[in-house]
């Protein structure tokens, strides 16, 4: 067509046009083999890769949960599939569609059926009094407030700690981010810092808050925007404490306490009245356990109204730890104190030393530390040991330090000729060791070597220092080999010379304590104890024997006050097998929960009003042999709580021996769950589903 056209102009752009069509078509076969190219790339990428995609995919699927669970989930997982509802005071599970709620209505979690469904669910159970509403709020730990009513200003102090520590487990309970440290509980730990300068002025806080509840508060105090939910616009607890100013630890303290709640107009008030801070200190704890979080809504839930009064059957209720056998932390014993205070145990007994290990860094004596602990990190300084003092204060909990003697000594006490002290103890790690002690290692104090009673004398002073004035102390005095000593003193009354050591280790326990003896200065059951050795005035027995043997009658008829920690009922170390390979090397068969809520010495042994009344409580024994950090918790928890409700409230219980009320099993297993939110491993119970399914394994 072009070659017809004679007008040049038009040759030319016909031109044009054609070396333009051209160059497009050669443009886009390049984009498109370009295209097919890459495409070819990427899939030859993924076919050759599709291996370690999956690997990927499975990491962060299988490995990324386990991540999560142990810094931001909590221990008790949600149950979206079930609901439960109360039937005859029994909670019910009954499946729920969360997908449609408008058919099933809304879900009711497993423990808001539990605390509104039959009996109250308080542990240990009150004694004299307690009733509550069926009625339920909902609230935010932020819309707690504390208002205290004392004249007494070391009981005012101590009310806020033991409040900050309150409000921390509340936080954790309703598993806020920022649940595991809180401003209050850094506020409590400087407190305890502060009372402890004297001793030192090194103290390592809680660390701060992450900025994300700073921010929060920032946002509100800003906009004025309101943080609250639920049914209440305020939670105003009141501690009333006007009688009493005591601070120290003793056996008459008064443990009563009240507790009220009343709603009115959106606000909440929960009044807790005592006669002392111990027992405004138990009856925070009991409101503790009147709370729970609700995961439906995800808020705490408590009862509109409620009256509670309470005191304990017994003044002594102990929990013994040994830290000789296997080391424990600092934070471990705090646990395990914390978890004692929700139970309302009150005597922590600290079995520090034994022949095993020395851990306590004596100020007068650190050599003893230098040659027994089992390393210079598993040690226990003395501002270690008034840590623990002072957080068991917050919760109610005496810590009585013991140093057993003169049996159990035998690592730690060897030096003696190096600085020209004498023996301080003979037969130490001696063989065949079955002739000369228990277990191994051997070790056993000299009687004869004034010095070791005088370095006795330096460490009780130390202890007593460290854990305030108190009425209570405890001395060991158990399990006294006497072939040991017979090597050395052939010629001597070798059970007077026992008793000799325990008179003048009593003599030099009044001089470490100002010339005064603490009323009661307490020893374990022992051949030394069957005699007239000891005045029954002074001494407490510690009765560690069998519950049927005759010791049992014949301490009370010599007129001893006494302590029950029956092996057959109250160790918990039992069950667990042999440790080595000859001889009997441990205690059987294993003490369950039943065992030790069903032991009632002073009934089974048909004790008159008098001898009744020497019994002053119990104690359950935690010794190391095969427990270290790793088991503390589920070897001590739930057990050591059904010994609490023994010891408080001591129930009436017309069953056999050997059963326990369906009730027991319910509210026990929450128990066991309310530490389990607080981060304690407590053993579990049963299974899940009977759990799930209150009575139908029982």
């Amino acid at each position: 067509m072009c070659q017809l056209l004679l007008d040049s102009s038009l040759r030319r752009r016909c031109g044009l046009r054609y070396m333009y069509k051209m160059s497009l078509a050669v443009s886009l076969r390049r984009a498109l083999l370009v295209l097919l190219s890459g495409a070819i790339f990427i899939l030859t990428v993924l076919y050759w890769n599709q291996g370690v995609i999956k690997t990927q995919a499975y990491s962060e699927t299988q490995l990324r949960p386990y991540a999560q669970r142990e810094h931001n989930q909590f221990p008790i997982p949600v149950e979206k599939s079930w609901t439960y509802k109360c039937m005859h005071d029994r909670c019910v599970r009954v499946s729920f569609n969360y997908k449609n709620t408008a058919e099933s209505g809304k879900r009711v979690s497993f423990i808001s059926c539990s605390m509104t469904c039959g009996d109250i669910n308080i542990w240990p159970h009150p004694t004299i009094k307690s009733l509550v509403s069926a009625k339920t709020l909902r609230f935010s730990v932020e819309d707690v407030q504390l208002r205290l009513d004392t004249p007494h200003r070391a009981v005012r102090k101590q009310l806020k700690l033991a409040y900050d520590w309150f409000i921390k487990d509340l936080r954790q309970i309703q598993r806020l981010q920022f649940a595991t440290q809180t401003a209050e509980a850094a506020a409590a730990a400087a407190a305890a810092a502060a009372a402890s300068a004297p001793l030192s002025s090194e103290h390592t806080p809680p660390p701060p808050a992450p900025p994300a509840a700073a921010a929060e508060s920032l946002f509100s105090n800003t906009f004025g925007a309101s943080q609250r939910a639920g049914d209440l616009d305020g939670l105003k607890l009141k501690i009333t404490v006007q009688e009493s100013s005591e601070m120290e630890f003793n056996l008459d303290n008064n443990e009563s306490y009240q507790l009220t709640t009343t709603f009115e107009n959106r606000r909440l008030l929960a009044h807790i009245t005592a006669h002392s801070y111990f027992g405004a200190r138990h009856g925070l704890s009991t409101l503790q356990q009147l709370i729970w979080f609700d995961d439906e809504d995800r808020l705490l839930h408590t009862y509109a109204s409620a009256m509670i009064s309470d005191a304990p059957k017994f003044r002594y209720r102990g929990l013994m730890l040994d830290t000789s056998r296997h080391y424990f932390s600092i934070e471990s014993i705090k646990r395990t104190i914390a978890s004692m205070g929700l139970a309302k145990l009150n005597r922590f007994h600290w079995h520090i030393t034994d022949a095993q290990s020395f851990p306590y860094i004596s100020r007068h004596y650190p050599e003893l530390a230098e040659h027994g602990a089992y390393s210079e990190r598993e040690t226990y300084t003395e501002q270690d040991v008034h840590e623990v003092v002072e957080f068991a204060k917050v919760y109610g909990v005496q810590v009585i330090m013991e140093i057993d003697a003169p049996a159990h000594a035998g690592n730690g006490w060897d030096w003696g000729p190096k600085r020209g002290l004498g023996e301080l103890a003979l037969c130490i790690n001696q063989q065949p060791w079955s002739f000369y002690c228990g277990e191994p290692p051997c070790g056993q104090l000299n009687p004869k070597n004034n010095h070791t009673y005088l370095i006795l004398q330096r460490l009780y002073e130390e202890f007593l220092q460290l854990t305030g004035p108190t009425d209570m102390f405890h001395l060991g005095g158990d399990e006294v080999n006497l072939d040991c000593w017979a090597q050395y003193f052939n010629d001597t009354d070798l059970r007077g010379l026992w008793c000799d050591f325990m008179r003048q280790s009593h003599a030099r326990l009044k001089l470490a304590n100002g010339n005064v003896s603490p009323k009661y200065v307490v020893v374990w059951s022992s051949a030394l104890t069957n005699t007239k050795c000891l005045p029954n005035n002074q001494f407490v027995v510690q009765v560690w024997g069998g519950s049927t043997w005759q010791e049992n009658y014949d301490l009370l008829d010599n007129g001893f006050n006494i302590i029950f920690s029956h092996v057959d009922a109250w160790y918990l170390d039992c069950g667990f097998g042999s440790w080595r390979a000859t001889g009997e090397a441990a205690c059987s068969p294993y003490r369950t929960w039943q065992n030790v809520y069903k032991h009632r010495p002073w009934e089974r042994m048909h004790l008159d009003k008098r001898r009744r009344s020497q019994v002053l409580g119990g104690e359950a024994c935690m010794w190391t042999e095969q427990v270290d950090e790793n088991q503390l918790d589920n070897r001590l928890w739930p057990r050591v709580a059904a010994l609490a409700e023994r010891l408080w409230s001591d129930p009436n219980d017309e069953h056999d021996f050997d059963v326990v009320p369906p009730e027991v099993f319910r509210r026990i297993s929450l128990f066991r769950n309310r530490l389990v939110e607080l981060g304690v491993k407590a053993e579990a119970l049963f299974p899940k589903y009977c759990a799930q399914n209150p009575g139908e394994c029982i």
